[in-house]
């Protein structure tokens, strides 16, 4: 063997002389801990606000969304109202004696009614005639070519569409104009 090859001794735990350790500061240690306690503090406390928030708005949308379901069943009986209301000409209406006169009557007022107890329960009538076409809220059926309208608005609905709150329950169904003048961008 060479003086290169030697073999170190082998250190055993009881060889090992341990170093002084450094003295804590017991303020130094309670002011950690008492920082570290605060920030979790703090953290829990914005957690609890934001759970708090994020419930509040949770509640409210499934208030105002409860009725989403039956509402949309109802639209039927709206769309039959005008339906019915509709299916009188001008004509018959001047020529109607005054019983069937008071019975359309009384279906205007029930249309009416119910229109507004939609209305309060948060669900919004949507007739978007001569407004731009918004595919968010309305569902073009057809194109009519019509050169006095910019292109890309509404001319005919041929049902009404119907919100609740921000959501739509039911697009409008629409006929939107082609080949008009293009629409004008807003000042920015």
């Amino acid at each position: 063997m060479t003086d290169g090859d030697k073999l170190q001794p082998e250190t055993t735990p009881e060889d090992l002389v341990p170093l002084p350790e450094a003295p804590i500061d017991p303020v130094a240690a309670l002011e950690a801990d008492k920082a570290d306690l605060k920030d979790k503090l703090l953290r829990t406390l914005a957690d609890m606000e934001n759970l708090r928030r994020r419930t509040e708005r949770e509640v409210a949308d499934s208030r105002l969304y409860a009725v989403t379901a039956f509402a949309r069943d109802m639209l039927t009986v709206a769309d039959n109202l005008r339906r019915a209301l509709d299916s009188l000409s001008p004509e018959a209406r001047a020529g109607m004696d005054a019983a069937i006169q008071a019975m359309v009557e009384g279906v205007e007022l029930t249309e009416r009614d119910f229109l507004k107890t939609l209305e309060r329960h948060g669900v919004k009538k949507r007739e978007p005639l001569g407004e731009k076409f918004n595919p968010n809220f309305d569902q073009a059926m057809f194109e009519v070519p019509d050169e006095s309208k910019p292109s890309g608005t509404v001319v005919q609905v041929m049902q009404p569409g119907y919100v609740i709150g921000e959501r739509v329950l039911r697009p409008a169904t629409v006929g939107v104009s082609k080949g008009g003048p293009k629409p004008e961008k807003p000042a920015q």
